[in-house]
């Protein structure tokens, strides 16, 4: 019988006819640790957060490690399809494999390999995969509660909504949700300051 073979994570489909409501996932080539260490972490927070407002998509839940990030986010009203979602994170991947190539002094080098995104149609895998979203640090073990996590959405969560909707969203159980997100992001995650967007 011959082996069959998954779409992810050599080329994953990406289908981003409708508008809605997606589960992203990003990550580095072969996983490599490119954005380790509180200053790159920074980075490539804040320009995942900056390329979102520039294409007005509404992000709910976000995490960003050394070597993958994810987010649920809904993408723009005033557009009948997602096709944005490619050109954001293609503007993301360019500007930030540049500027982490220029610190390692290692031009040309391909830093991000793909993403995977997945449209939420159900009101339960919605507000699991934002549970999983906010709760990814505590997954990985790097932080014991996840507001303690600052690349990450749940502590802005915590101040911007009320007790009882964090209660709720806290409440969704995630642990049989299929996800592919086998990394390992490196736990030197508080080694230094933060740092801008690269231009």
């Amino acid at each position: 019988m011959s082996e069959i073979k998954t779409p992810w994570p050599h080329a994953p489909p990406h289908r981003l006819c409708s508008h809605g409501t997606y589960f992203v996932t990003a990550s580095t080539l072969e996983k490599q640790h490119h954005f380790r260490g509180a200053t790159r972490l920074a980075v490539l927070h804040r320009g995942l957060l900056t390329v979102a407002r520039r294409f007005e998509w509404c992000f709910e839940a976000w995490a960003v490690f050394s070597n993958h990030y994810h987010f649920v986010a809904h993408s723009p009203g005033n557009h009948d399809t997602a096709h944005s979602l490619a050109k954001m994170l293609g503007e993301l991947h360019r500007k930030t494999a540049r500027w982490v190539n220029r610190l390692d002094d290692a031009q040309g080098r391909q830093v991000w390999f793909n993403y995977r995104e997945t449209l939420l149609t159900y009101q339960r895998s919605y507000f699991a995969r934002l549970n999983y979203v906010h709760q990814n640090p505590v997954k990985h073990g790097l932080v014991p509660v996840a507001n303690q996590y600052p690349w990450a959405s749940a502590r802005w969560l915590e101040r911007v909504a009320s007790r009882a909707t964090v209660e709720s969203i806290y409440r969704f159980r995630f642990d049989k949700l299929s996800v592919s997100d086998d990394f390992d992001p490196h736990p030197d995650w508080q080694e230094e300051a933060g740092a801008g967007f690269p231009g």
